[in-house]
């Protein structure tokens, strides 16, 4: 599949709080066929540890030659 499903961005960029709703958000678009790329990132806004996490579709990267 050369496109994500469902019309979705090849680069997205999840983000929430540090919780298992989170984990499961990741989780679900490994399932599909998105890639982590680059490290997570945290901040604490005052009340709670926030994440981000970039993905990205991989047949959508074109490879160093």
């Amino acid at each position: 599949m050369s496109l994500p499903p469902g019309g979705l961005p090849i680069y997205r960029v999840l983000t929430g709080p540090d919780d298992a709703t989170f984990c499961h958000r990741v989780s679900d678009a490994l399932k599909i066929g998105y890639v982590l790329h680059g490290s997570p990132a945290a901040t604490f806004n005052g009340e709670h540890v926030i994440v981000a996490q970039a993905i990205i579709w991989p047949a959508s990267v074109a490879l160093p030659k």
